[in-house]
């Protein structure tokens, strides 16, 4: 091999070695970028979360963007609530959001759509789980927000659709709200604070909803 080869060899190293040294510079500087990236919150929920029948920004979900904002603490919200859905919606529906918003926490707030359209609660229960368990498999830490139905659906059935939800929790070592309701449909007179569906809570309910969530999702935000 002659020098000129030597030389056109020397540029092709030197140049490869430069290509590589900046691919590895940008790939630094990708994941300074991830890891620098505002951790999201992912609510994954039904019309309860969705704002149905509210002013735009008046619901839970927006009331806990805003303290989130007002405390400085790093966490970004995703409302990915919609109205009408099942658990077994949110199940078709997870798997592109994780993708998308790669959240450090998900929310799962859904099942009571399940029960008023008499769906098997062990459906409810196999949906919940996998939503669970998804969420981990993408590096997410879980909450559960839980359900009851009214007296009329009968204390067994209300029992058992209670119980979907602390079972999904204590099997799968995830937290829980018991019943994001409570203090609301609850109360000796709810309808003051139900809208004329007597379905969907008020504004004014929304503080007590957030006030429901915020201790347990508190825990699991990532630390600065």
């Amino acid at each position: 091999m002659n020098r000129r080869h030597f030389n056109a060899l020397g540029l092709l190293v030197a140049a490869t070695g430069s290509i590589g040294s900046a691919l590895a510079q940008a790939a630094t500087h990708t994941a300074s970028i991830a890891s620098n990236a505002t951790p999201v919150i992912l609510v994954v929920g039904d019309s309860l979360s969705a704002e149905y029948g509210l002013r735009r920004g008046s619901g839970w979900v927006a009331l806990l963007a805003q303290r989130l904002s007002s405390q400085k603490m790093n966490a970004r919200v995703v409302n990915a609530g919609v109205s009408a859905d099942t658990s077994s919606g949110g199940r078709s529906r997870l798997p592109a959001l994780l993708r998308q918003h790669q959240p450090a926490v998900v929310v799962i707030e859904l099942g009571a759509n399940d029960a008023l359209r008499g769906l098997p609660l062990s459906v409810t229960r196999d949906n919940l789980r996998s939503m669970v368990r998804l969420s981990r498999e993408a590096g997410a830490r879980v909450l559960l927000v839980g359900m009851e139905m009214p007296p009329n659906y009968g204390e067994r059935y209300a029992q058992e659709f209670r119980e979907v939800f602390t079972q999904v929790a204590r099997e799968e070592k995830t937290a829980l709200v018991p019943f994001l309701l409570k203090g609301v449909a609850d109360l000796e007179d709810p309808t003051k604070l139900f809208q004329s569906d007597r379905m969907h809570p008020n504004e004014s309910a929304q503080p007590t909803l957030l006030a429901n969530v915020w201790p347990a999702l508190t825990p699991l935000l990532p630390k600065r």
